[in-house]
């Protein structure tokens, strides 16, 4: 059984995925851990498909599964957990904006903590994207009340225990930093290097996604106050 898991959705990323898993792979062997890489191919219509395929039968690290129709990137972050075999399951997109390099520091911190989540401090995407981010992340503390500054960064660490049992909704793959430290896991929130995306096209849509994020947030919201906050005084 692999020491460390590694899922990355995909959807129309033909351009990148050869070198991200050039550049991920060197990383990887570099760690001196078993490990293991899950493609998560969400029906894509380019030439992704038949890439991963001549991936994972030229390396015995790499896996990969195939929807049967695009389902989004919740469905394919929640496939590839229940596939990750890893004590520890890393996340990140396959648009090559993601560093690997940052796995390694990721990864120092489980144990001391339980879930480790990326912040791209220095986001390299359009100001008017990057005005959206932020104005979504101080809509968010306000009415979640909570500490983090990038929960929408796909790169991520988790140990195996917090995502065994996990359920996803659509789009609620964002929230799990909140989610898991509303659980009472140790959460970190550490800097990560993000890159311009050179190859292939962003996938979100600012009406959609600014209409889907307001509905996701009010599904979060309404867990926060219907959530269950026991705790045991006694036992006998």
């Amino acid at each position: 059984m692999p020491e460390v898991s590694v899922v990355i959705p995909v959807f129309n990323e033909a351009a990148n995925l050869e070198p991200l898993w050039a550049e991920l792979r060197k990383v990887l062997d570099g760690l001196g851990r078993s490990y293991e890489v899950i493609f998560v191919n969400d029906a894509s219509t380019d030439e992704s498909g038949p890439i991963i395929k001549r991936l994972a039968a030229a390396n015995e690290a790499v896996r990969y599964l195939t929807f049967e129709k695009n389902c989004g990137q919740t469905a394919a972050f929640d496939a590839g957990f229940k596939a990750a075999r890893g004590e520890v399951v890393v996340s990140m997109d396959g648009d090559m904006q993601n560093d690997p390099h940052d796995i390694p520091a990721l990864l120092g911190l489980i144990g001391e903590y339980d879930v480790v989540v990326g912040w791209r401090h220095n986001r390299q995407d359009s100001g008017f994207k990057r005005f959206q981010a932020s104005f979504a992340r101080r809509y968010r503390q306000k009415r979640l009340g909570d500490r983090f500054h990038d929960v929408g960064c796909s790169l991520k660490a988790y140990k195996r225990e917090c995502l065994d049992g996990l359920k996803l909704f659509r789009g609620l793959h964002r929230f799990l930093p909140i989610l898991f430290e509303w659980e009472g896991y140790r959460v970190a929130e550490v800097k990560v290097n993000h890159r311009r995306r050179t190859k292939g096209k962003g996938k979100y849509r600012f009406w959609s996604r600014t209409r889907e994020a307001r509905e996701d947030l009010r599904a979060v919201m309404w867990m926060k106050k219907r959530r269950l906050n026991y705790r045991i005084k006694e036992e006998g």
